[in-house]
């Protein structure tokens, strides 16, 4: 098979080591193209550089990226081990539309049945944000936060043109704030459903790659 009719490879980043180890414990199904699978450590700085220097990889040259793993919910309602399909991620070095979410939506639900799966804006931020901050960023619009998604998707799209997405699973909400992050004890159920999303990314991967009509 040629270079140019190679499958794109499909780049999928989160944060955390117990992310990491559900997404590849939970590992099913057949990939449209070759996968990686990058932790990039906590916070905006670290995504940035390790989806920089990752996407240097002339392997990786317009790899679809997919930013998951936990995210605090915003909205009242919200309960961890929901789902959020972001429309756009955004913070204050930028704003990315996401690529393919009607898609996403319509796998999740059917990967994932009996969860909630809610859409929208994902802003990020440099810290955990809790109680009346979590009010403040409600009101911008944004459904949900996290510290490395806005960070991630903007990085890949500076290093060139490519298609990406966003999805998170609740780990805390307004009625359900985590006293702190390493507790995770709202975590269980969170974690269990990231361990069942990758067939819904491939699926999502899959449907870039076939001709538009």
């Amino acid at each position: 098979m040629s270079p140019q009719s190679a499958p794109a490879p499909l780049l999928i980043a989160c944060a955390l080591g117990i992310e990491q180890f559900a997404l590849r414990a939970g590992e099913r199904g057949a990939a449209g193209g070759p996968v990686t699978v990058l932790r990039t450590g906590m916070g905006p700085r670290a995504a940035e550089r390790s989806v920089t220097r990752v996407l240097a990889d002339p392997a990786l040259a317009g790899a679809a990226v997919l930013a998951t793993g936990f995210c605090a919910g915003l909205a009242p309602g919200m309960h961890p081990g929901d789902l959020v399909v972001a429309e756009e991620t955004r913070d204050p070095a930028g704003t990315v539309p996401c690529v393919g979410t009607d898609l996403l939506v319509k796998e999740l639900v059917r990967t994932v049945p009996g969860r909630t799966v809610h859409t929208g804006p994902l802003t990020g931020s440099d810290h955990v944000v809790r109680g009346q901050e979590r009010s403040d960023l409600l009101t911008t619009g944004a459904i949900a936060v996290d510290m490395e998604s806005a960070a991630t998707l903007l990085s890949a799209v500076r290093t060139g043109e490519r298609p990406v997405a966003a999805v998170r699973v609740v780990v805390d909400a307004p009625e359900h704030e985590l006293v702190r992050i390493g507790t995770l004890r709202g975590g269980i159920s969170a974690f269990r459903v990231l361990r069942t999303v990758l067939p819904a990314f491939y699926e999502w991967h899959r449907s870039l790659l076939l001709p538009r009509r």
